[in-house]
């Protein structure tokens, strides 16, 4: 894959990390519990999860694999 999407990737991440739009705010509830603040940081994990996930995918050397099965 492209490393300038790799880059804009993680870019994004870093941007969305910046999280300054739920700080006061506790209202509304996330399935009638969860402030959504603390929601957002747990979809944000997940969507960096999934991010180095693909990073690995993408430009993981595949020389260091072959020895390993050798």
């Amino acid at each position: 894959m492209a490393p300038a999407l790799s880059v804009v990737l993680v870019l994004v991440l870093y941007v969305l990390h910046q999280d300054f739009w739920f700080w006061r705010d506790v209202r509304p509830l996330v399935f009638g519990f969860l402030p959504i603040g603390l929601f957002y940081q747990a979809a944000y994990t997940l969507a960096t999860s999934v991010v180095l996930w693909l990073l690995v995918r993408w430009h993981w050397p595949s020389h260091l694999e072959d020895r390993a099965h050798q």
